[in-house]
């Protein structure tokens, strides 16, 4: 996963993309103006094209990546952040990752000894199935 800073140039340039391509589709789809009363032929034979439609999607569009930018910005750490904030909360989350890794190791140990068990009661089964298969294979046999 990309850092804020990239996160935030990456938006910033999907930004200018849409800007572009809004204008691009608007220059496209606008309406000719007319000069001084010149009409031609072609301008009066063009259909009516959905510039409205381009134009809501485009400012959602728009208004949506300047929302994520200004989410992005405000991830930013502040200038208040000192480098004596930042070795506390470092300090806090080794901490926290120190308990985090007592629990697990306890969890370990934990499934380890119920491992154990579970071997030994599948042993303890496998020579009862043993014992009572000789048994029965025993007893089957034909006197000679």
């Amino acid at each position: 996963m990309a850092d804020r800073l990239t996160q935030l140039q990456d938006a910033v340039n999907s930004l200018a993309d849409q800007f572009c391509n809004a204008i691009g589709v608007l220059q496209q789809c606008g309406p000719p103006a007319s000069f001084s009363n010149i009409q031609t032929a072609i301008n009066k034979d063009q259909p009516a094209n959905p510039t409205e439609e381009y134009a809501q999607l485009f400012a959602a569009l728009i208004a949506r990546t300047a929302k994520d930018i200004d989410v992005l910005i405000d991830s930013l750490p502040s200038e208040e952040s000192t480098a004596a904030l930042q070795a506390a909360s470092l300090y806090k989350l080794e901490e926290e990752n120190h308990e985090a890794a007592t629990c697990l190791e306890d969890v370990v140990y934990r499934g380890d000894m119920l491992l154990e068990k579970i071997q030994s009661a599948l042993a303890d089964i496998a020579q009862s199935q043993l014992k009572t298969r000789s048994v029965t294979h025993s007893q089957s046999l034909p006197d000679s």
